[in-house]
């Protein structure tokens, strides 16, 4: 057999492999979302209870993270949606609809009726199409212990011009995933990648799909041309002729029983039409990039938007270190900028205020010149460029520029570093602290960043702070809302049984479920008024245990078994007094 006889029995072996995997992990999950599926339901139900859109100035958002930020395309608004926040025993999902004001610098929560279910780690795309559409697709729900998921394969569609929601129905979608990317292409969402996570399986995908915006269809593309492996959290941008570009994210491969491999994945890929001329459908090519330029160091849990000038952007992330016993991760803050008609990184650097340093600087040379006589002149020393290759685990090469300044750089350095020690008007600088799965977005060239995490030790801090940055100017960061992380609240670990994380598995404001012990710890602090007792919860549970378990299982049908039914209704019970106080 030929070489190319070889290499085709190998792709279909490989997708052979990985069409069982996909019924193997589709199985195992299908049980533990019907667990899920009911409680989503009632959450549902609760929502449809929302007639008018109400709009409410407020505080801004609680921490949170995986959610989606969008500019919205006519107005200088950003709109937030959905994400996911862990304070040390439960996780807590959203589907609230928030829009920040950028020239007031203020919050408004938007509520709308029948909304799409809480999630986090979906993915949502604007379009100027009739005052503005914010497309959303896909993401995860999880149970509070963050042990269990129901990953969506939902389509929505928010109207920004009436501010209404719409579900669009329709078949020959992606399967339910989270972890995906999606972009607007022209007149189609294009979706690529993400992951499906069962208790005890997993599958990574690396198919691409096409929603045509005007037929309201879905297509699975077949690009020809060997693509990117699969993956979940890369980098997905549109160039201006209509191609798509992917890079690095995050896979796992089981090597044996219970051990897991984690790759970061550091290659990039143009995914291409092939323009026929032709009224049948565009075909479509992966072929390599090979950049050049600085690239960013290995990770995930990056964040990414589209810059000015052609150009997209990469900020933070997170890079794990294996022990042998823990994972310790490396967190990051800086930028990259990937320059699309140059195929080229380069790293983002502030350039600080140019007009104080203008001044000073000014002020330095003249004084300098009084003293030239009295120096000897030497020729001009520029700075020296090193370049080293270094390749990584999967054969990419990646190509490292180190500057070396010259003495004359040197001593100009060291002046500024003078300069800015004498001169506390300007203050410290400021910039976002190291985070990962931070929500971005781009609007007249200034970059917003909102929200995510990070980690220290075995705590996560997660955040609600926004900072912005003027991408043309690259001159300093502001601070929009401020946050001291440490203030925010963690609970240890506690040894509830199932019936307690399943009371867990809510939205809404985490901050609200403190308990009276809680509260001791924290005396003096301000509660909210919905803060309960647990008394109050269970005198209300036992004298409405029966209409909630009677409405559980008529959303489970008659085969559920009754452990759950009882599991559930308590969950409902509790979210609906929360919800109703």
């Amino acid at each position: 057999m030929g070489k190319k006889g070889k290499r085709e029995k190998k792709g279909k072996g490989a997708e052979k492999t990985a069409a069982k995997m996909e019924r193997k992990v589709s199985r195992r999950a299908r049980k533990e979302e019907e667990d899920l599926e009911a409680l989503i339901a009632e959450f549902q139900s609760l929502d449809a209870k929302k007639t008018q859109v109400i709009e409410t100035s407020c505080p801004p958002p609680s921490p949170r993270l995986n959610g989606s930020l969008s500019a919205h395309p006519e107005k200088d608004e950003l709109i937030l949606f959905g994400g996911e926040y862990f304070n040390g025993q439960k996780t807590y999902l959203y589907n609230e609809l928030y829009v920040y004001n950028i020239r007031k610098n203020s919050w408004t929560k938007v509520e709308v009726p029948n909304p799409p279910p809480r999630r986090c780690a979906h993915q949502a795309a604007v379009v100027p199409t009739g005052g503005g559409q914010l497309w959303v697709f896909g993401g995860e729900f999880a149970s509070p212990s963050g042990e269990q998921f129901y990953h969506y394969k939902d389509l929505w569609v928010l109207h920004l011009a009436t501010k209404t929601w719409e579900q669009i129905k329709a078949s020959g979608g992606p399967s339910g995933r989270s972890g995906h990317r999606m972009v607007a292409c022209k007149r189609q969402l294009i979706v690529f990648g993400g992951f499906h996570e069962s208790a005890r399986d997993y599958i990574y995908y690396n198919d691409v799909y096409a929603f045509n915006l005007d037929s309201f269809t879905w297509s699975k593309l077949a690009p020809s041309g060997i693509g990117p492996a699969p993956r979940s959290g890369c980098q997905m941008a549109t160039t201006p002729e209509g191609s798509v570009i992917i890079y690095g994210g995050y896979s796992k491969q089981r090597i044996k029983k219970d051990v897991d491999k984690g790759t970061l994945h550091t290659d990039m890929f143009l995914l291409k039409t092939e323009d026929s001329g032709k009224e049948e459908a565009d075909k479509w090519a992966w072929s390599r990039l090979n950049p050049s330029g600085v690239k960013p160091t290995p990770r995930s849990g990056f964040s990414v938007a589209i810059s000015p000038n052609n150009r997209s952007l990469l900020f933070g992330g997170v890079h794990d270190e294996e022990e042998e016993e823990s994972i310790e991760g490396d967190f990051f803050n800086d930028i990259y900028f990937y320059d699309m008609g140059k195929n080229r990184w380069f790293p983002g650097q502030l350039k600080g205020p140019k007009l104080e340093k203008r001044k000073r600087r000014g002020g330095r040379q003249a004084e300098a010149e009084g003293t030239g006589d009295e120096m000897e002149k030497q020729p001009p020393q520029g700075p020296v460029e090193i370049v080293k290759e270094v390749v990584a685990e999967d054969g990419t090469v990646m190509t490292i520029k180190q500057v070396i300044s010259g003495p004359a750089e040197e001593r100009e350095r060291s002046e500024l570093e003078e300069e800015e020690e004498e001169d506390g008007a300007l203050g410290q600088q400021v910039e976002p602290c190291p985070r990962s799965n931070a929500m971005l977005a781009v609007k007249h060239g200034v970059l917003y960043v909102y929200g995510g995490m990070f980690e220290v030790g075995d705590r996560q801090f997660t955040l609600s702070d926004l900072y912005s940055i003027d991408l043309h100017k690259m001159e300093e960061w502001k601070v929009l809302v401020e946050m001291d992380p440490k203030a925010q609240e963690w609970l240890e670990e506690s040894e509830s049984d199932e019936e307690d994380d399943m009371e867990g598995a809510e939205g809404g404001e985490e901050e609200d479920e403190s308990s009276e012990e809680e509260s001791e710890d924290e005396e003096g602090e301000e509660q909210h008024p919905s803060v309960q007792s647990d008394e109050k919860q269970a005198d209300y549970l036992s004298r409405t245990e029966q209409y909630w378990i009677k409405l559980a299982r008529s959303n489970m049908g008659p085969d559920a078994k009754e452990k759950k039914v009882v599991k559930v209704a308590h969950a409902m019970a509790k979210t609906f007094y929360e919800d109703s106080v």
